[in-house]
């Protein structure tokens, strides 16, 4: 029984070691998300940061201000989704899928 305890407590070290490097990685990691035909773009980084906002000079028109309001809440939100994907799929390589629903809120 000791010897399980000390295996199930390196396990959970190398996790840990693991984690924190993938956090690391996530942290230099940026997805780009465009909409309206590439008129408006969001990048978001891996911690789920909107890093940047881009908008094509074509897109404002002052007399359409919610459609600009309309296409950049839709770049950062499929930015956003696009960086929750990758950290979950990054995720999946280092715990165990019957894991995550125990550990989900952690990260």
């Amino acid at each position: 029984m000791k010897g399980g305890m000390q295996n199930l407590m390196k396990q959970a070290q190398q996790m840990q070691r693991k984690m924190a490097k993938l956090q690391e990685e996530l942290a230099g990691l940026e997805v780009e998300a465009t909409v309206g035909g590439g008129m408006v773009k969001a990048v978001v980084n891996g911690q789920k940061r909107v890093v940047g906002i881009n908008i094509d000079p074509e897109v404002v028109d002052p007399e359409d201000i919610e459609m600009l309001q309309d296409l950049v809440v839709a770049a950062v939100n499929e930015g956003l989704r696009m960086a929750e994907e990758k950290h979950q799929e990054e995720m999946g390589k280092i715990v165990p899928a019957g894991m995550m629903g125990g550990l989900g809120g952690m990260f």
